[in-house]
């Protein structure tokens, strides 16, 4: 015993640390009761709400600030876009609430009706004749109108997380099986990204599969099947970016972002000109120049850009901050979560919000080739901001459902 702790004690500190977080993660994934690993303190509800707040706030500050000159030039209100977005912020509050009192674990029982009618709402779109309810905006179907308009791909990253997460609790002792484990998340995720890509959007056919993936690797997936699926994987990406010419163009404006700035990489130029302008205070709100025609989609794809512009440095620093503090918020919730499914399905979430915002972000500095992908809580789309707060809501139920274990025990 003395030589087992001495040996301890001489292994480097990094050693130790990750032994103990490796432990941490598998006494969570071996066990199935109500009792939390880890105890929350009490304030990681009230935390999570405060952050989600002042990202809504900025976001509909430099939504408006982004998007009024736009609506003017359509004939409509200043105010318009940014009015739009507001009025999603109650519901959005609400269904957060809701979700929060409710218990998560129901989840698990319909993730299967749930996966289901994501696929059928996803296949709607891209079928022939349903044009009616699922036109071609901009040369792509992307949306159902049925007196609202409802992006279902949207949507599917939330169903596809908690189906991911129930059936990971339920095949625990087979996720090491390629056959077993990892093949029919496969099946279920293809389907999904399918009708996805045929619309076509490859950013999200891209990030489906992927936030799922983070998922099931949490949930104990042997990291080599993830490397060979990678492997299999990057060919076929790579055969479906060159078959569109649109794709190969923003990859090639990734490689060299200054190769053509009146073309090819005119858009991720002027986001460098944008965030660049901002220096370290920014020219203040409403002083953008790029708003005035140069880079398109600031209200949306590149509102971070608009940040940097405004806001400079600090601004740029401060949203990034908001976002890390709730993946490390969200990560410390699921590390309380009394069962395995509450703690995938809040690493799920997390993870949801956390690596959209690092996409986008990673998008307007030209980290990542350019793709249409929000910035969680702050770009214009009510699809987004209210799949956005049904993942907080799933946080809090779990957080909610901690909590009360551990007052059951005191």
């Amino acid at each position: 015993m003395t030589t087992l702790i001495q040996g301890a004690e001489s292994r480097p500190r990094w050693s130790r640390a990750s032994a103990g977080v490796l432990e941490a993660a598998r006494s969570i994934r071996s066990r199935a009761t109500t009792e939390p690993v880890y105890r929350l303190a009490g304030w990681e509800p009230a935390a999570l709400f405060v952050l989600v707040l002042l990202m809504v706030f900025c976001g509909l500050v430099e939504l408006y600030s982004a998007s009024a000159l736009m609506a003017q030039e359509e004939g409509l209100p200043a105010h318009y876009y940014a009015l739009r977005q507001f009025l999603g912020v109650p519901v959005g509050f609400l269904l957060a609430g809701v979700l929060a009192k409710a218990d998560y674990r129901a989840l698990q029982r319909f993730a299967w009706p749930m996966i289901g009618a994501t696929i059928l709402a996803l296949i709607i779109i891209v079928m022939p004749g349903t044009e009616a309810i699922a036109p071609t905006v901009n040369g792509a179907r992307r949306w159902i109108h049925l007196g609202v308009s409802i992006q279902p791909s949207e949507f599917a990253k939330i169903t596809l997380i908690v189906w991911t997460a129930a059936l990971a609790v339920k095949k625990q002792e087979r996720l090491h099986s390629f056959r077993k484990g990892l093949l029919p998340f496969l099946v279920v995720w293809f389907a999904v990204a399918l009708p996805v890509l045929m619309q076509p959007n490859f950013s999200a056919a891209v990030l489906l599969p992927l936030l799922a993936a983070l998922v099931l690797f949490a949930g104990g997936a042997r990291i080599g099947h993830f490397i060979l699926l990678g492997m299999v994987t990057v060919p076929l990406a790579w055969n479906q970016i060159q078959s569109a010419g649109y794709r190969m163009r923003r990859i090639i404006g990734f490689l060299d972002p200054m190769a053509d700035p009146n073309g090819v990489t005119y858009q991720i130029h002027q986001s460098l000109i944008a965030v660049g302008s901002g220096g370290i205070t920014g020219m203040g709100l409403g002083g953008s120049r790029q708003k005035f025609g140069f880079l398109p989609e600031l209200h949306n794809d590149f509102l971070f850009s608009m940040i940097g512009e405004e806001w400079g440095l600090i601004g740029v620093c401060f949203i990034l901050t908001l976002f890390i503090a709730f993946g490390l918020l969200g990560y410390r919730i699921a590390r309380g979560a009394p069962d395995l499914f509450g703690y995938l399905l809040a690493v799920g979430m997390t993870n949801l919000i956390v690596v959209s915002a690092l996409l986008h972000m990673g998008v307007a500095l030209a980290l990542l080739p350019t793709t249409g992908v929000n910035l969680p809580f702050m770009s214009y789309g009510r699809s987004g901001l209210l799949i956005a707060f049904i993942a907080v809501g799933m946080l809090l139920s779990v957080a909610r459902a901690s909590l009360r274990s551990v007052e059951t025990k005191t």
